[in-house]
């Protein structure tokens, strides 16, 4: 019955981390046929939406940052399966997402608008490339393991962790975090770029640094020279630039 209990459970997790996600496409970008977007809250709080935003985005970074260390992982979370942290993890993570698109205050003001014109052609195009790429990166590394499906399934079969191994397939032998990349691009390339975007932007783009800081490092621990070789051939985030 407990196997079943936390393959359910890690079912719960994956479904509400891709749904989230996904909102999180097209909440950033002004579409015609969303209602709510970055720019039109779901929530008037009444107190300063800077402020707001910026708690907001503190919260999300702390509970990512935190719950991915090993002295959480392994510490608080040492007598629990690795499927039942990876499915929590999963929960968390879209719960911070989703008070962000109820609580987020507009900051009124653009830094650029271009409609209807080729500039708001090439910024939409590159929008859904950035996007593309992150979504197709985590099923290179695997997408099912990344979202902790593939754990809960291991858990209902009764089959061992895998060991992890070190490889270089496809984006990643060009960038080392394609998935950030990604990301990054999609949430930078709008064809209106208000204030309220743009704080969201740079603050979701200081989290990816200081937490790629952070992986890096752990990947070191785990990987040893082949990892430190990699990051001397290939850039962290920008194709052709090798330094780290």
């Amino acid at each position: 019955m407990k196997k079943y209990l936390i393959f359910s459970y890690a079912i719960i997790g994956y479904l509400f981390a891709l749904s989230t996600l996904t909102f999180l496409i097209f909440w950033v970008y002004p579409w015609d046929f969303m209602p709510l977007y970055i720019d039109n809250p779901m929530s008037n709080v009444g107190m300063n939406p800077l402020i707001i935003d910026i708690s907001l985005l503190l919260f999300f970074a702390l509970q990512h940052s935190l719950m991915a260390r090993s002295f959480f992982k392994d510490g608080l979370f040492k007598d629990i399966s690795y499927a039942v942290k990876s499915a929590t993890y999963s929960l968390a993570s879209s719960l911070c997402l989703l008070l962000i698109y109820y609580f987020w205050q507009p900051l009124y003001g653009y830094v650029w608008v271009f409609e209807n014109s080729f500039m708001s052609w090439v910024l939409s195009a590159v929008y859904l490339t950035g996007w593309f790429i992150a979504f197709l990166a985590t099923f290179i590394i695997d997408h099912f393991e990344l979202f902790g499906l593939h754990q809960g399934y291991r858990v209902l079969k009764n089959i061992p962790e895998p060991e992890i191994t070190f490889q270089v397939r496809y984006f990643y032998k060009y960038i080392r975090h394609p998935i950030q990349a990604g990301t990054l691009v999609g949430l930078w390339a709008t064809p209106s770029m208000s204030y309220t975007h743009l704080l969201l932007s740079i603050g979701m783009t200081i989290y990816v640094l200081i937490g790629l800081y952070f992986e890096e490092k752990s990947l070191l621990v785990t990987f040893g020279d082949a990892y430190k070789n990699y990051m001397k051939t290939t850039p962290m985030l920008i194709p052709l630039i090798k330094r780290n």
